[in-house]
């Protein structure tokens, strides 16, 4: 992976900037030129990610705190998540609103994780949280080194592939929800059976995988010069990534302890 990026944690070396450049679209065709300062990096989208994940943990820690002192957080929680919802259909359709979305969504998201995240503490056991926490982050880690040394390429086929999948997943959440709303039907996911487990792997997986989709959406926004607005329409791409992740790992979690 060749970041551009003298972030630190990328560990990359800068580069020399034009103090002009151009904006290609998705044919490679320029339609604009604007200033350098105005266009996307990927300094600046992690940056910016950095900052969301900072809102979002502050935000957690208020409906922990809820939690903590004998309040249920659980309405605030769910509420968060449908407002945080909003907030991503919008910049998917309306990306130049993404430095304001994007906030907004760390905030709402956050309320529902520390929501979520006291359930599964009280729940279970404790320290489930802090695993499900260190797994996300080492999810993170790998995958980006991966990425970063091109052990694994994002190619097309690979896009279509995880991309599929995601669907398949959302589309078949969705569908086991409705129906077990109306029936006695239990969803193969629930419970702590084997296929249930061997399912919450595959998720995380996939879920591991949209990370890959992530970085390169990152980076090929900042090679072709995208507005800076994009910064934080990948950052909020990537946090979205993130928290699918944290929170099936902490279901993963769930199932394995309730069958000690």
């Amino acid at each position: 992976m060749n970041l551009k990026s003298n972030n630190p944690f990328l560990k990359n070396k800068s580069f020399s900037k034009p103090a002009e450049t151009t904006v290609f679209d998705e044919q490679g065709r320029p339609v604009q030129i604007i200033d350098y300062n105005e266009t996307m990096t990927v300094n600046g989208a992690i940056n910016k990610s950095f900052i969301l994940l900072a809102m979002l943990i502050g935000s957690a820690a208020y409906t922990w705190w809820l939690s903590a002192n004998g309040q249920n957080p659980m309405l605030l929680g769910i509420i968060g998540a449908l407002l945080a919802l909003v907030m991503v259909l919008i910049a998917s359709f309306k990306p130049k609103y993404s430095p304001y979305l994007a906030p907004a969504y760390a905030l709402f998201e956050g309320l529902f994780i520390g929501a979520i995240s006291a359930f599964f503490a009280a729940k279970y056991y404790p320290e489930i949280i802090i695993q499900a926490v260190a797994g996300t982050f080492v999810t993170f880690i790998v995958c980006l080194a991966l990425y970063r040394f091109k052990i694994v390429k994002v190619t097309e086929q690979f896009k279509s592939i995880v991309v599929a999948s995601t669907f398949a997943i959302a589309t078949y959440y969705l569908v086991s929800w409705v129906i077990s709303l109306f029936t006695s039907w239990q969803p193969v996911h629930y419970g702590n059976s084997l296929m249930s487990i061997g399912i919450s792997v595959f998720v995380i997986v996939i879920a591991a995988l949209n990370l890959f989709l992530d970085f390169d959406m990152i980076e090929t926004g900042a090679k072709r010069r995208l507005p800076k607005y994009m910064e934080w329409f990948g950052a909020i791409g990537l946090m979205v990534t993130l928290v699918w992740l944290y929170l099936e790992i902490l279901r993963l979690l769930a199932k394995l302890s309730s069958r000690d």
